[in-house]
């Protein structure tokens, strides 16, 4: 099949590439409609690496996708050929040990897709689960569809916050995954959640939503703006989606006593964390790494109508056009939140 294939760090093609074909008893083949360009496709693309997962031999990108059943296996019953979908990309052993805990997205032995050595599916067909694919209703788009992975993230870390009704939030970074914080957040019962970021456009795509507030950190901190809001009091819970090493110099201090921090974002560097300052105001601090168990809320949420991304896809590509997409969504324009490579493998919703 053709597919977008990263040879090597910045080395982009689309070519011929032996991929599974086989659909097992518990499995779905998906003609793939819609694909996500998630920031880890880009870091992979520029850098090669991310952490210890390294580029060692081709892979297919790409991870955030919606399709239509053509072919299901013998064990599958919920779902059948026609059906619009969208696919958790993550697919552990669920034998294992983290998997039986409910937390199998730590899974040391997850199959990730586009994660070093795993391919992708930015190609016209991909083999899946039947449990880890989930069928689109009526009113969620092919775009939409493709956007509920990087939504969950944000779901994900709204569980984490343990956020009770009426709680204030603060994001520190407005790209795609702190503007999917926010909402999430939101929607997780927060009354009002500031983001911050140096990007006067993606703040002003963030701010265009009831109950965000952006702040522009060029201009004011983000503790002077909290604390100017709440007295001095800090927000509740504090979301850390940026990866920036920057970001944790006196993070503490914008979060209440008491509060919490989720760490969302992956920083590339070591980072100067302020252990005794956490300490004194007992602030709890969770991580965040990708998802479990919320695909399917993530899902039900846009469904629903209460929580709207199209107006983050600000960028749609025809497949014969990925590497265009992969370089414009490399040069990081500032207006830009989610870029999207479309197969057309259904119709249009």
């Amino acid at each position: 099949m053709r597919a977008v294939v990263l040879e090597r760090k910045g080395v982009l093609s689309i070519r011929d590439i032996d991929l599974p074909r086989t659909v097992g008893p518990h499995d779905v083949k998906v003609a793939i409609d819609t694909v996500g360009i998630c920031g880890s496709d880009v870091h992979y693309y520029t850098h090669g690496r991310i952490g210890d997962y390294i580029v060692n031999a081709p892979m297919v990108l790409g991870h955030e996708a919606a399709g239509v059943i053509t072919e299901t296996g013998d064990a599958v019953s919920d779902l059948k050929p026609g059906d619009r979908v969208c696919m958790e990309p993550g697919v552990p052993d669920m034998q294992s040990r983290a998997a039986k805990l409910g937390r199998y997205n730590v899974d040391p032995a997850v199959r990730f897709w586009a994660t070093p050595p795993v391919h992708g599916i930015l190609t016209p067909f991909a083999v899946h689960p039947a449990a880890f694919t989930f069928k689109l209703p009526d009113t969620v788009t092919f775009a939409e569809g493709a956007m509920v992975e990087p939504f969950a993230i944000g779901m994900q870390a709204a569980a984490r916050a343990r956020i009770v009704p009426g709680d204030v939030a603060a994001v520190i970074g407005a790209g795609p995954i702190g503007i999917m914080v926010a909402l999430a957040a939101l929607a997780g019962g927060c009354s009002k959640v500031f983001i911050s970021d140096f990007s006067r456009e993606k703040l002003a795509i963030a701010g265009r939503y009831p109950g965000i507030e952006p702040v522009q950190i060029a201009d004011e901190t983000l503790a002077s703006a909290v604390a100017r809001a709440t007295d001095g009091w800090g927000v509740d819970v504090l979301f850390e989606a940026s990866g920036n090493a920057r970001a944790f110099a006196g993070m503490f201090g914008t979060v209440r006593p008491g509060g919490a921090v989720v760490l969302v974002g992956l920083p590339v560097e070591p980072v100067a964390f302020d252990v005794a300052n956490a300490i004194a105001r007992e602030i709890r601090i969770e991580t965040v790494f990708r998802y479990a168990n919320i695909f399917d809320r993530a899902l039900a949420l846009i469904a629903s109508g209460k929580v709207d991304l199209k107006p983050l896809i600000t960028g749609t590509f025809a497949f014969d056009d990925s590497i265009a997409a992969f370089e414009r969504a490399a040069s990081g324009q500032p207006a830009d939140v989610k870029i999207q490579i479309r197969l057309g493998a259904g119709k249009v919703r």
